[in-house]
Parts: structure tokens; sequence; C-alpha cells
């Protein structure tokens, strides 16, 4: 059983880095107007997309798509997402880097 996981998670992080951050990045336009141009929220009720790690997002997405997770805007736009487009998009962010400096 333990086996079966280890390979769940080996083929999940291993299809994370195949997908085109740059097709992702033209497909986020729609994603600018709440999570901001570069992935950087300037609304304080949307998150900052920019450097999350691509297996969040995409489980994030998932989640909206199938309804695990609701919100009433995101729910909304996950639904049409493929699975190619979810990971075009989860590598667009995770390509950003972003530096945190502490106070």
């Amino acid at each position: 059983m333990r086996a079966a996981a280890l390979l769940v998670v080996a083929l999940a992080c291993a299809g994370a880095g195949a997908a085109d951050p740059q097709a992702g990045r033209a497909k986020a336009a729609a994603c600018a107007v709440c999570h901001g141009q570069g992935g950087i929220s300037t609304l304080p009720n949307a998150p900052h997309l920019a450097g999350q790690p691509a297996l969040y997002l995409e489980e994030q997405l998932r989640n909206y798509r199938s309804g695990k997770r609701q919100h009433e805007q995101m729910s909304v736009v996950a639904k049409p997402l493929s699975d190619a487009d979810i990971g075009e998009l989860a590598a667009w962010y995770a390509s950003i880097r972003i530096e945190a400096t502490p106070p």
C-alpha cells in the first residue's frame, strides 16, 4: 500500500514539470483581473499565485473544477479548464520567482 502511494506521488511530481510555462502565461491573462499581473494580487480577498508550487496550484484548480473546493468566481473559472490548461497555468505561476524579505 505504501509503495503504491509513493508511486502516485512520484508520478504526480514527474508530470508537474512537463507543462509549458509560456503557454500558461498566455492563459493567465484572464487570471490577472483578480490575481494581478505576474501573479501578485492587489485585491485583499485574492491570493498571490506567483511562486506557489505547481503541485499545489494544480490540486487547487482541480478541486475548484470538480466542486470539491467552492468559491463563487473560481468554481466558474476552473470548470472548463482541461488538465493541460491546469498544468500550464500552474507551471507559469510556479516559474515566477519572488523574494520575501523579513521585516
